[in-house]
């Protein structure tokens, strides 16, 4: 990408996992520069592939992430019911393949009872503390909802409290939530 394209900025993505219950939020800003694009964008999906429930939310270059997303598909229909398996064979692949090595996105996924980030550097990182953040409010959300974790709160109350914050926080993330929950 050339140093004088603006770039495309901003997302959060917040992945909560409390109890029976695993909630992955994002919010619905695309920015291009200093310039809100669109307020609506839904990058938090439910996808079923071989009958497997899997919750995904991402953040980064959206048809780079729907690249991934859709490889992520093939991988759990190769292993059903097996989302570490197939998070691992992903990321091995978005690593050493020369094409997927240029995409530019993250993804937090969960199936209900494993919650993952994956990332473009071959990694697959299950969070600490049951709470997942990516994208540029990623950290204000992600100290939001550990501060909420010990209290009494469900873990979509948590996610969506957390998002709040970071949408006052963060100019690239706005209130707009796409919320999915697998369990509870």
């Amino acid at each position: 990408m050339s140093e004088d394209f603006p770039g495309w900025h901003g997302t959060t993505i917040i992945g909560v996992r409390k109890g029976d219950q695993v909630v992955i939020a994002g919010d619905g800003q695309v920015s291009l520069g200093q310039t809100v694009i669109k307020g609506t964008a839904r990058k938090v999906r439910r996808i079923t592939p071989g009958g497997t429930e899997v919750v995904a939310g991402f953040a980064g270059s959206t048809a780079d992430a729907f690249t991934l997303l859709e490889r992520l598909e093939t991988k759990l229909e190769a292993t059903p019911g097996q989302l570490a398996r197939a998070s691992v064979e992903l990321a091995k692949d978005w690593r050493t393949d020369k094409y997927l090595q240029k995409l530019e996105a993250m993804l937090i996924v969960s199936d209900g009872k494993d919650l993952f980030v994956i990332t473009g550097a071959g990694d697959v990182l299950e969070p600490e503390h049951d709470v997942a953040a990516i994208g540029s409010g990623g950290n204000f959300a992600l100290a939001a909802a550990r501060g909420l974790m010990e209290g009494d709160h469900d873990a979509e109350t948590i996610a969506r409290k957390a998002m709040a914050i970071a949408a006052d926080i963060c100019v690239y993330t706005n209130g707009n939530l796409t919320v999915e929950r697998i369990g509870g």
